[in-house]
């Protein structure tokens, strides 16, 4: 696995490569699961049922770095943050801030386009109970780590949303960039900002989760004001 995520040569190849494997026993059984037995809401429709692969521009100067895939979010529809709540907030902060053409993802195929913007997952696979393992973490790095070479000439700034997604940032960019955590590692928090030489500045945000947004931890104005410091950090208008 690890050498099919570092033998391709673009994000074409990558997103093709990644979205045929088997590498985690829990959550292929798992995401195969979700796509046969289906949510009473979505039983007529088809399940994507496999690892999803980044969505967004191919020269970003921003990535937004989250944890894995919804079950009945993008397992079901096959592009990240697409057709779950957490997506609806997420994407309608991204048109807010000048980063979408359209405030809504529901489908593949909904014309949807991001602007100097990329989201990738740490983990490709919707895991059970949204919690990955520490073993599939790191199983599923490679494919976040080659994500990364390839858009490392342009990328700027990284917005984790969450502590899992901060914390995979740190051996990314050791893989990526060469470059070696700082010790102790800066703690996770929203609104944190990480700085190191040659590596994309590190911006944290509470995740777009509805345990967060629906109980007002994380607020619209809160997801405004993250991205207009990515933008400012990256050198967007």
């Amino acid at each position: 696995m690890t050498a099919r995520a570092t033998r391709a040569a673009d994000l074409t190849d990558l997103d093709g490569a990644c979205v045929d494997c088997f590498a985690c026993p829990r959550l292929v059984a798992w995401r195969e699961e979700v796509a046969t037995v289906r949510r009473a809401a979505f039983r007529d429709q088809r399940y994507w049922g496999r690892p999803i692969p980044g969505f967004g521009v191919a020269d970003p100067t921003i990535a937004i770095l989250g944890l894995a895939p919804a079950a009945h979010g993008g397992n079901r529809t096959g592009r990240i943050f697409t057709g779950d709540r957490s997506g609806d907030v997420l994407f309608a902060a991204l048109h807010r801030a000048g980063l979408a053409n359209q405030p809504t993802s529901v489908a593949r195929d909904d014309g949807l386009a991001l602007r100097h913007t990329r989201i990738v997952a740490a983990v490709r696979c919707a895991p059970p109970d949204n919690k990955p393992t520490p073993a599939e973490r790191d199983t599923c790095a490679p494919w976040l780590h080659r994500e990364l070479e390839l858009i490392a000439p342009t990328l700027r700034v990284v917005v984790a949303l969450g502590a899992f997604a901060w914390a995979a940032w740190w051996p990314a960019a050791r893989a990526v960039y060469g470059v070696a955590p700082p010790s102790p590692r800066p703690a996770f928090g929203h609104g944190a900002h990480w700085t190191g030489e040659k590596v994309p500045e590190l911006l944290g945000c509470y995740h777009v989760s509805q345990q967060n947004t629906f109980t007002g931890r994380l607020t619209p104005a809160m997801l405004d004001e993250v991205f207009a410091r990515a933008k400012q950090r990256a050198g967007v208008d």
